[in-house]
């Protein structure tokens, strides 16, 4: 389970900075847009593990989540389950302070980012904490099931 909530992250990604000049990848030339990471979702999910990314999101959206929003079909397209929770919609959630990943039932991987969304103090901080593993998947849950799956999702 990956728990995304800022509305930008490094915006002086190459990547970001070719979409906003106004390059998008073509759904129909796979070669263009593959990458490594798409390579572990499709080894992963080909095992049985299911891949959630949950994005909490402020609407309208920010360029970057756009940009996000944009590629969401490449991570869908190697088999990972994307959803998009409107903040609106989550009003009455308690959700973690940090954006991370639920690895199983005691390993969380904190993200730890500036305000600006630039990696920060340890970048990725690995927990093995069985109650704080419960914790985030209880409160991950909950906002899984009120968001919205990528397919379905029409950004403001």
């Amino acid at each position: 389970m990956h728990l995304e909530m800022r509305d930008s992250y490094m915006r002086d990604d190459p990547e970001f900075i070719r979409w906003q000049q106004g390059h998008r990848y073509d759904p129909a030339d796979r070669e263009s847009w593959w990458r490594s990471w798409l390579d572990v979702v499709a080894e992963t999910t080909a095992r049985g593990v299911v891949m959630r990314r949950l994005r909490v999101v402020s609407e309208p959206l920010s360029d970057y989540l756009r940009y996000e929003y944009d590629g969401a079909f490449t991570n869908v397209a190697a088999g990972e389950l994307v959803r998009w929770l409107p903040r609106s919609r989550a009003r009455d959630l308690l959700l973690p302070a940090l954006d991370g990943w639920v690895m199983d039932e005691e390993t969380v991987i904190l993200h730890h980012f500036s305000g600006e969304g630039q990696w920060t103090g340890p970048g990725m901080e690995v927990c093995h904490d069985p109650a704080l593993a419960k914790r985030y998947a209880e409160a991950y849950e909950a906002a899984w099931q009120r968001a919205i799956p990528h397919e379905e999702y029409r950004p403001a």
